[in-house]
């Protein structure tokens, strides 16, 4: 009789971290950073520059060897912290295994900002599958919506409570991901620009470009803008091979570029992993360039949502 071995378990650990002070804050976080170093890891901390002044200051001279970000400028768009954070540093140190602190969702995430930090969590299981990385996302009990915490029961594989380390019965991201696909509500009377050939591209980069200004885009962004509505119509050209319509109008204090198309986008992941090649690279840029990307795609075609900030 041959025995059989049981199955590796898999490298990528993914564990919500819930706090409810910065006390709890720091007894999950420092040992987590601490342990890697001693253990000659890579670690890497993407939190709100408060949470990161604390960790900095209880980790004391060992902070020196960690790589610190501000995730509420690295990440402030959702749609870029796999590719530009989370990536960007596992992918310098694939011969040993990464250790990564990332808190996107903190109080003061707005409504329009959240379905797009839901989907992320949900996300980087998939965008991780088989790597050698552990990343903890913190969730303030204290100051987060019942149904955010519910949220992070669904996208994370572990949960972490003080000393308990346990599954999470709810884990299942794609439900998250689906269930904040959300259609959006009209836009009113916002001017359309279609695109239907790659000649249609310059004329309507110009007019959105004016249209901006008039909305009171600073000048130094219009550019931002320009680079956004030029790929977004060049995707659907491409990808959906149908013609693209064009939005731009002001709300909230931001501006909004959408482009509606007829095609389906499958794959949720497009835009948020590092490109390979030329394939993914406009909705990457979009990502880089935006304050904030939201989509929803269905069989009857996607829409797509570029938020900038003046």
């Amino acid at each position: 009789m041959t025995a059989t071995m049981p199955p590796k378990p898999e490298p990528f650990v993914h564990p919500a971290l819930f706090y409810r002070s910065d006390a709890e804050y720091l007894e999950g976080l420092v040992p987590f950073v601490t342990d890697g170093l001693d253990a000659g890891q890579p670690v890497a901390i993407s939190v709100p520059g408060p949470q990161g002044r604390l960790l900095t200051d209880a980790l004391g001279p060992a902070a020196e060897r960690v790589h610190l970000l501000d995730m509420t400028v690295a990440g402030r768009n959702p749609g870029r912290i796999i590719a530009g954070v989370l990536r960007r540093f596992a992918d310098r140190h694939r011969d040993r295994h990464v250790r990564i602190i990332g808190e996107p969702i903190w109080p003061g995430r707005s409504a329009t900002e959240y379905p797009a930090c839901a989907q992320h969590e949900a996300l980087i299981n998939a965008a991780f599958t088989g790597r050698d990385v552990t990343i903890v996302c913190p969730y303030d009990v204290a100051g987060l919506e019942a149904s955010v915490l519910a949220d992070a029961r669904q996208t994370h594989p572990l949960l972490w409570e003080g000393e308990q380390r346990y599954p999470s019965a709810d884990y299942a991201p794609d439900d998250v991901v689906a269930r904040y696909n959300e259609p959006f509500q009209h836009t009113g009377d916002a001017e359309v620009h279609l695109v239907a050939t790659a000649a249609d591209l310059s004329p309507a980069r110009r007019r959105i470009a004016d249209r901006a200004r008039t909305l009171g885009l600073p000048a130094a962004r219009i550019p931002d803008l320009e680079l956004i509505a030029t790929e977004l119509a060049a995707n659907s050209l491409q990808h959906a091979g149908a013609p693209c319509e064009l939005r731009l109008w002001r709300e909230n204090g931001e501006i909004v570029c959408e482009a509606r198309d007829t095609g389906q986008l499958t794959d949720p992941l497009a835009g948020r992993r590092p490109a390979e090649g030329f394939s993914g690279r406009g909705l990457l840029l979009i990502n880089d360039l935006a304050d904030l990307v939201r989509t929803h795609t269905s069989a009857q075609g996607t829409t797509i949502r570029a938020y900038l900030r003046p």
